[in-house]
């Protein structure tokens, strides 16, 4: 039986959708998060344009509240002309450069954990094989690895429905994504809506997909937080306890209806009954 460590929960920022990110810091660690994941779009159009003094302020102010970093995520969504697996060689090397800011940038903020989903930013392009796409995609990324092994960030890959992208849908195809770069600051993401679009049951997702995971995504197939939908978190929370996970499981919603003290609030109280 694997040693296992307390789960620890995060949230997503950009749920707090015009808060102040230092405000949303406070309200998670009074909430009751151990951390907030950043999405670098809520603070600027790119991060090489957040200096060293705003970053270790922003830092600092995490840290006066008690609340870790734990990483970053939709990370492509600006600025423009990014794209991971382009036929035009000048935007995937512009990309992989990218990837080293963006490792950068979440390391500088005491983050272990950047979340590469950007659906947009990887369909295959028309007149392009699905090989070629694959063969195009593995570079940008290997270009990134080094940094990421310098600056000890883990670049997870998040495998996404059909819906949403025509590259990489399922856990099984994002491993083996992962697995041909045969390097440990690689690895894949696993999210509840995401495996929701999957045929095969996610406690068993879970469990094939171990140890290729490094952060987990808690949120409903309906696009709302977990606990406000059908999927049915017990058998979730057992299976990350079988295989010994001890990450971050990180709310992440679509759906922000509710309002972002709801969200919160629901989403910790259901993830701690479930996985007390």
């Amino acid at each position: 039986m694997p040693n296992q460590a307390p789960i620890k929960f995060a949230i997503c920022n950009e749920i707090f959708r015009g808060w102040n990110i230092e405000d949303t810091f406070a309200y998670a660690a009074k909430t009751g998060y151990d951390a907030v994941e950043i999405a670098p779009f809520t603070l600027a159009n790119s991060v090489t344009s957040i200096s060293q003094s705003n970053r270790q302020r922003l830092r600092a102010a995490a840290a006066r509240t008690g609340i870790a970093i734990a990483g970053i995520h939709w990370v492509l969504v600006k600025p423009d002309g990014l794209y991971i697996n382009h036929s035009d060689a000048a935007i995937r090397l512009g990309t992989a450069d990218y990837f080293r800011q963006l490792v950068d940038f979440c390391a500088d903020m005491g983050g272990r954990i950047m979340v590469v989903g950007s659906p947009k930013q990887r369909n295959v392009l028309p007149n392009v094989s699905a090989g070629q796409a694959w063969d195009w995609a593995a570079e940008t990324f290997r270009l990134a690895l080094d940094r990421a092994a310098e600056r000890q960030v883990v670049l997870c890959l998040e495998p996404l429905a059909p819906a949403e992208t025509n590259f990489i849908n399922t856990a099984a195809e994002a491993i083996r994504f992962v697995r041909q770069l045969n390097h440990p600051n690689f690895k894949i993401i696993l999210d509840v809506k995401a495996m929701s679009s999957e045929t095969m049951p996610i406690p068993r997702i879970i469990r094939d997909s171990w140890p290729h995971f490094a952060h987990f995504h808690a949120n409903d197939s309906n696009l709302k937080g977990p606990g406000f939908g059908e999927v049915d978190f017990a058998p979730i929370a057992a299976a990350l306890k079988e295989v010994g996970y001890s990450g971050y499981v990180s709310v992440e919603v679509f759906n922000f209806d509710d309002g972002p003290e709801i969200i919160a609030e629901r989403s910790l109280d259901y993830l701690r009954r479930n996985f007390a």
